[in-house]
């Protein structure tokens, strides 16, 4: 699903991708698949810093929280895919 940005005071040093080592990383928007037991769930438009090189992304744990709160009340919907909208929790 990508990576999580380090602590706050190490983020100021995550200046290129720790996977290619070539790309900067940029502020944008992508979408994220979730794949559990019962569901496979898609989540659009979720903000994370991009490789401009790779195209790996990073997450921070705001971001990584709300992710596992929509992917948890879809899956106690009962639904086995959902398509849904990134919003902060």
């Amino acid at each position: 699903m990508g990576r999580a940005l380090p602590d706050p005071q190490g983020e100021a040093r995550l200046m290129r991708c720790v996977v290619c080592t070539r790309g900067g990383l940029r502020a944008g928007s992508t979408t994220v698949t979730i794949v559990r037991e019962t569901l496979t769930l898609v989540v659009k438009n979720v903000p994370a810093l991009i490789c401009e090189s790779c195209g790996d992304e990073y997450f921070d744990e705001e971001v990584l929280a709300a992710l596992e709160v929509i992917a948890e009340r879809s899956e106690q919907s009962g639904v086995e895919v959902d398509i849904r909208e990134y919003h902060a929790a």
